[in-house]
């Protein structure tokens, strides 16, 4: 897969992303709002993308492509699907801290969504988010994501306030 928006390219990974990845995956916006994806090691990123790389050609994911600037080449973070249920999709993404504020997220997301929405025939998305996650909620609006919960949920594993948002194809 490749998608190429005006200042980014959502790709497939390869082995040589370790290292980004790993830096990416080691500011503070990663620990605070999606402590499972912070790896501890550039070995530990590089099985995660073997991983990930293993899962292209299922159908039920999880669906996780950097996210790269056609400027620099340079991978600022990751777009991702992942089912929760049967027919059910969650929306994830993040970009790494010193590339936040310039809407890539914002541009990344949409590109993603128009195009996995057609490759998997899904008609709805969900986004969840903590509710002090301001710029993830501000991104899913941007995006056509709709509120349709907030309050106590299951994020990462604990109880935590959440928002809940659902996009319609």
């Amino acid at each position: 897969m490749q998608i190429k928006t005006e200042h980014l390219t959502i790709t497939t990974f390869s082995q040589d992303m370790d290292q980004t990845v790993y830096e990416n995956s080691q500011d503070d916006d990663t620990r605070r709002f999606v402590p499972d994806e912070v790896y501890n090691s550039v070995e530990e990123a590089r099985e995660a993308i073997e991983f990930l790389m293993s899962r292209y050609e299922s159908t039920d994911g999880p669906f996780v492509y950097p996210v790269i600037t056609n400027s620099e080449g340079k991978n600022i973070g990751y777009v991702q699907l992942c089912k929760l249920d049967e027919g059910t999709w969650e929306i994830g993404y993040h970009i790494a801290k010193n590339f936040t504020g310039k809407g890539y997220a914002t541009e990344a997301v949409k590109a993603f969504l128009s195009a996995m929405a057609k490759k998997l025939n899904i008609k709805e998305v969900y986004g969840i988010c903590l509710t002090e996650n301001t710029a993830s909620i501000r991104v899913l609006e941007k995006c056509g994501f709709t509120q349709i919960y907030e309050g106590l949920g299951n994020y990462q594993g604990k109880e935590a306030q959440i928002i809940k948002t659902i996009w319609n194809n």
